[in-house]
């Protein structure tokens, strides 16, 4: 369960490459301009912190941070990303007839951070700091967060099983051909068992730290993302 849980969080991002704003861009531009028009209409226009700024809360360079906003800014001209809009392409990674909404939900709520309904390129390139730059701490603590879908520090049997269900929507059938709710809750309360330390049904952050941090294949496949700009 423990690599399911990596799987989930680092293998598969890094396969559909989401965060990186020229596949972003890409798939942006399968949007009719008329769309585009109407969504710019619809949103008030937003400009970012300053180069340096960014620059200061992430470990991007400033030509870096320059490239990433010219591939954001092409297809986003309001300067930012409704979740409707960050589904639709979400759902150009996968094939026909897969369920991808609620997975992708969850990833845009974790990188929203101020849960405005709208991702700004600060966070977009905070979010994609962390995964692509981060320690593996860092990283862990952002996979948390995805996990804990309410934000009060817990992450209850509820919330991964909600998390878990979003994947085998996403590819269970690749995963998994016999998954169904009974192999879905077992591999939740596996674990549970494995990482609730004090047991008392919910996951704190240290122990979820703690249980990672000590398994090499969680902090293996965390490098994953480790790339350039």
């Amino acid at each position: 369960m423990i690599r399911l849980l990596c799987w989930i969080v680092t293998r598969l991002l890094m396969r559909i490459r989401l965060f990186h704003p020229i596949v972003f861009s890409k798939y942006l531009s399968l949007f009719p301009d008329s769309e585009l028009e109407e969504l710019g209409e619809q949103l008030p226009r937003y400009r970012p912190d300053s180069i340096a700024a960014l620059r200061r809360a992430t470990r991007f360079t400033e030509p870096e941070l320059k490239r990433l906003y010219r591939g954001f800014k092409a297809e986003c001209p309001t300067g930012v990303v409704k979740e409707d809009t960050f589904k639709i392409i979400y759902s150009q990674f996968f094939p026909q007839g897969a369920n991808t909404a609620q997975y992708a939900h969850f990833v845009f709520n974790t990188l929203d951070q101020d849960r405005s309904g709208l991702l700004s390129f600060e966070e977009f390139v905070t979010g994609l700091s962390i995964l692509s730059r981060g320690t593996l701490e860092e990283k862990l603590r952002w996979t948390f967060s995805l996990y804990d879908i309410n934000g009060d520090g817990y992450i209850t049997k509820e919330e991964m099983t909600e998390i878990v269900n979003a994947v085998y929507d996403l590819m269970g059938r690749i995963v998994d051909p016999s998954a169904d709710d009974e192999v879905v809750r077992e591999k939740v309360e596996r674990l549970f068992q494995k990482m609730d330390l004090n047991r008392d049904g919910v996951l704190t952050l240290d122990e979820f730290l703690d249980c990672c941090l000590r398994d090499e294949d969680i902090s293996r496949s965390m490098g994953v993302f480790d790339s350039n700009f």
